[in-house]
């Protein structure tokens, strides 16, 4: 049962999903569970496992929802009786952990131009799972991108075709020209990236986006992506265009607002 626990775990972060595991650490009284009990809990509610059932579990599983959606483990601790907060009447305690296995937040730089160099750094700063995709073995290579987790060499379809794609996956598509990327954006654009931006001018994103709805891709699709990509900064530089990006990848990442933190909160002075 344990290692089917675990194994399941394993399969569902590899996919994109966050799981919590709930584990009985401390047991004592007249509580329902066993102490090293353990029971996995997804977003929607599915459990696997059990850690003794009825009040108990219910509230473990709630408890591990939240720390799903708040992406923290946690620790619990329940008294068994009618002045604990679960009102039971059984007596003893119930202590334990829920630890949370979470996906690794993958960024993948299509192109290694020079915003991809600079993208790159700065992605690094922020704890991304890095990922460099170009044809161009003299581009994508190891000294230019040292810290890279992997660097792909091959022509921009195939790769993006072949490499898995999540919920987890943000991509940044900055080819060496539109044609390299259309074929990345009509490649990954169906599929289920918690972000997709393309970098260009207004007249080349509508030359390319047109281009992909006369070759029959779905306009609902085109319109999640972010093209022209990035926040507005006005420069031409490529590390300060390269942190309007990374910003705007934040903002959809962390669910933030398009606001200056001083109107948001007011200081009185």
């Amino acid at each position: 049962m344990e290692q089917d626990i675990l194994r399941n775990i394993y399969k569902s972060v590899n996919n994109g999903d966050t799981v919590a595991l709930a584990t009985l650490t401390h047991i004592s009284g007249s509580s329902p569970g066993k102490t090293g009990s353990l029971m996995a809990v997804w977003e929607n509610g599915e459990i696997q496992g059990t850690v003794g059932g009825g009040k108990v579990e219910y509230e473990i599983i709630n408890k591990s929802i939240e720390c799903i959606k708040n992406n923290e483990s946690s620790n619990f601790k329940y008294k068994l009786n009618e002045s604990g907060e679960l009102g039971m009447q059984c007596g003893g305690e119930a202590e334990g952990f829920i630890k949370i296995f979470a996906p690794e937040t993958k960024l993948i730089i299509v192109g290694a131009g020079h915003i991809s160099f600079h993208l790159h750094k700065i992605a690094k700063i922020l704890n991304f799972y890095t990922v460099v995709i170009d044809d161009r073995e003299d581009f994508a290579n190891n000294e230019r991108f040292p810290n890279a987790n992997e660097i792909i060499v091959e022509k921009v379809d195939k790769a993006l075709s072949e490499y898995p794609i999540n919920k987890n996956t943000y991509i940044i598509i900055v080819t060496r020209g539109h044609k390299d990327d259309a074929l990345a954006l009509e490649t990954v654009v169906s599929k289920n990236a918690a972000y997709i931006g393309m970098i260009g001018s207004s007249n080349k994103t509508s030359y390319v986006m047109n281009n992909l709805i006369a070759k029959g891709v779905c306009r609902e699709d085109l319109e999640k992506v972010f093209a022209p990509i990035g926040l507005d900064i006005a420069s031409e530089k490529p590390e300060e265009i390269a942190a309007g990006i990374l910003s705007e990848v934040l903002l959809i990442k962390n669910k933030g607002t398009l606001n200056h933190i001083k109107d948001l909160k007011k200081i009185n002075f």
